[in-house]
């Protein structure tokens, strides 16, 4: 998938215009502090939210376009904000392995073709601190496997993180774009 070529035409279905609904709620009675590292994060709607909180936020995507178009937001007030054009699977992107106190991922893994999910596991472990915690939206209920986004189950993601992580919560939030209902939930993950 060209990801730059879907910005570039506008061809960009998930783009919403606001940060995931299923993040805000959480953040309504949870917080995350520290540095935080959004994969896959195309207009950083997300992460401009997390920086609002007070996080020092990273956003990293492949597309070039979506990048440049995130950067032209206006910054939050509070927090800090940052975007990093790389790969997340690489080893030497330079995005700062173990520097992140939380990775939080909105349909990124569903993104990746699932033979290199193990890598994607691999790169949060990698990137993540001694402890550091792993947030996720995951797409739960697809059925299409000619993605992306490709099919998944909590059983699965919990199958490939296991062996490096401590699961927290698995959950449905309560509330999601127009469209996505039912169609994800959300976890969290400690780092071991």
């Amino acid at each position: 998938m060209d990801w730059d070529q879907s910005y570039r035409s506008n061809e960009t279905p998930w783009e919403r215009g606001e940060p995931a609904p299923p993040l805000v709620e959480y953040l309504e009675s949870h917080s995350i502090t520290g540095r935080v590292l959004v994969p896959g994060c195309g207009l950083g709607h997300d992460v401009r939210f997390l920086a609002s909180t007070g996080c020092d936020a990273v956003g990293v995507d492949l597309a070039k376009t979506a990048l440049s178009r995130a950067r032209a937001y206006i910054e939050p007030e509070r927090g800090s904000v940052n975007y990093q054009l790389a790969d997340v699977l690489d080893s030497r992107s330079g995005i700062g392995d173990g520097s992140f106190d939380y990775v939080f991922e909105h349909t990124c893994f569903c993104a990746i073709d699932p033979g290199r999910r193990k890598d994607y596991v691999k790169a949060v472990q990698r990137l993540l601190k001694p402890s550091g915690q792993f947030l996720a939206i995951l797409f739960t209920n697809l059925d299409d496997p000619n993605g992306p986004p490709f099919p998944t189950s909590y059983a699965e993601v919990e199958r490939l993180f296991s062996p490096f992580f401590v699961g927290i919560r698995h959950w449905k939030p309560t509330r999601f774009y127009s469209g996505r209902e039912n169609e994800e939930s959300m976890c969290l993950m400690r780092r071991s």
